[in-house]
């Protein structure tokens, strides 16, 4: 392959500039473009649900560098600028004014977008929290002292929940599973969620689906349940997930589906790699693809997807890795470790439920898969290691972290 005298990363995020720190590190010293659809300079998401929106954290110490450790990586910076276009064959980029952004190689980085109910957006109070400005418009809405409504008991909307509750508000939590987090925990943790919450006063209704959203003069007033119930509220937060940020993708002949489309090494062709939470690739564990909405995630497959880049075909790399992310709830730090798929089985293995001070392995298959361990993080460590991973796994990712 041609010289890489001109690398274009699209989204500036954590993996975005993680890949361009590691281009720098690793020797690349051509001309080097960060792209990215906000005016912030590139910021750090996971304390956006709870610092950020409790006014704990200002947002200028959400930036994952200060701007002089960005110029020193003599990055050619185009902040709110949305790539609109890509032609894999010209090799440009194409931006909102009509320039094409040429380059030799690019990695796309370009996340997530919120996923919104087909109801309701057109009401004041009815938000998502995807973006810094996001969330510092959600915590001026909390500031008035609403009833709030958060719909989806996943990582981001429990978050939020507890959030809004610290702050003493009046908050239920909807959701169309039994738990909360029951798709990253299972359902035996995701049961000791919503028990948490439940301690700390929020309201869950589970098993639920929205299927109206109340308004009046042009503010929501409530939400309506599947039961026919009715919920109150000034505020309703929409946490159902996300999208693949793609849409600029179309029609470029980049191989699309729940995200990018990858090899094992990152790589999409030979000039183009993905990374982060907008990348799909195959996984030896699963056997599959997968795609991780992981802020662990976003930087270490941005530093092997830089690489991979860099190293060309020949020299790429498999990507492997074990997942692992943690959420802070209330006085407590969840951390997760691996899988929980359906129907594995639970053992707590150290401390006690009772206690809130334990570790628990998810087994399936006669193989332990997941550890989650909750205000536990030192007795983790120890159990981390039992995960039973495939030979292909070790390999590509040395070690389980």
């Amino acid at each position: 392959m041609a010289s890489l005298d001109h690398i274009v990363v699209v989204g500036a995020s954590a993996a975005g500039l993680a890949a361009a720190d590691t281009l720098r590190l690793e020797g690349f010293d051509g001309r080097l473009t960060l792209v990215g659809d906000e005016l912030w300079l590139p910021y750090d998401r996971t304390p956006l649900s709870r610092h950020v929106l409790a006014g704990t954290c200002a947002p200028h110490r959400t930036s994952l560098r200060p701007e002089a450790d960005l110029q020193r990586l003599r990055l050619s910076l185009r902040l709110g600028c949305r790539a609109t276009g890509l032609d894999p064959v010209a090799r440009t980029v194409a931006l909102p004014d009509g320039e094409r952004l040429r380059y030799d190689g690019l990695l796309i980085a370009t996340g997530l977008r919120p996923r919104r109910l087909p109801f309701g957006h057109d009401l004041a109070g009815v938000q998502v929290l995807r973006t810094l400005d996001d969330a510092l418009a959600l915590r001026a809405e909390l500031l008035t002292g609403p009833r709030v409504v958060v719909v989806g008991a996943g990582l981001l909307g429990t978050e939020i929940a507890a959030t809004a509750r610290g702050l003493g508000l009046d908050v239920t939590l909807v959701d169309a599973r039994t738990a909360p987090l029951e798709r990253h925990l299972g359902g035996f943790v995701g049961a000791l969620v919503a028990d948490l919450h439940r301690g700390h006063g929020v309201r869950l209704r589970l098993g639920r689906r929205l299927t109206g959203v109340a308004g009046a003069r042009g503010r929501v007033t409530g939400v309506v349940l599947d039961d026919g119930s009715r919920l109150d509220a000034e505020v309703v937060v929409v946490a159902i997930g996300s999208v693949p940020a793609t849409d600029w993708l179309a029609g470029s002949g980049i191989p699309l589906g729940d995200g990018v489309l990858c090899d094992p090494t990152c790589r999409v062709t030979p000039r183009i790699g993905a990374a982060g939470d907008v990348a799909s690739w195959p996984h030896p564990f699963t056997g599959g693809r997968i795609r991780l909405e992981l802020r662990t995630n976003a930087t270490l497959q941005a530093i092997t997807a830089a690489r991979n880049l860099l190293a060309g075909p020949a020299g790429a790399t498999a990507y492997a890795p074990v997942p692992f992310g943690w959420t802070d709830q209330y006085d407590t730090r969840i951390q997760f470790h691996g899988w929980s798929p359906a129907g594995a089985t639970v053992e707590v293995v150290d401390g006690a439920v009772r206690a809130r001070s334990f570790v628990a392995l998810h087994r399936a298959g006669g193989r332990v898969v997941g550890a989650v361990g909750w205000n536990s993080p030192r007795a983790l460590l120890r159990y981390v290691s039992r995960i039973d991973l495939p030979a292909a796994v070790r390999d590509a990712s040395g070690s389980v972290r």
